[in-house]
């Protein structure tokens, strides 16, 4: 318990990764694209953040309550593949720009590695 509890505060703390973004702001999509690019920042950021993200989904995802919507089948792409097809995604979807980078995250991994019935 005590280890998800450490892994749901640091991802969280990581979710305000942004060089944009302000403490207490969101990081939008768009910011998390120009990471991705290496364009606002360092690639590194983008990783730390999706990792970050899908960490924080598998530790407080309760399969009582909520089914899971991201099943990742081994073997697993690379960070850098899936970097680069988010990329592609999020220039396609360009009316999620100004949303949360985090609810785009889960919506492109979910459609990308969506469960099976």
């Amino acid at each position: 318990m005590k280890k998800q509890i450490l892994s749901l505060v640091f991802s969280s703390a990581l979710l305000g990764l942004s060089s944009g973004s302000q403490a207490g702001n969101m990081i939008s999509t768009q910011e998390l694209l120009q990471d991705c690019k290496g364009t606002n920042g360092t690639f590194i950021t983008c990783e730390i953040y999706g990792q970050a993200v899908y960490d924080t989904y598998l530790v407080t995802r309760n399969s009582k309550t909520a089914p899971e919507f991201i099943c990742l089948k081994q073997p697993a792409p690379t960070r850098k593949e899936v970097i680069q097809e988010f990329i592609g995604w999020a220039e396609k979807n360009t009316q999620y720009a100004a949303d949360p980078a985090a609810d785009s995250v889960l919506r492109f991994l979910a459609g990308k590695f969506p469960c099976g019935k």
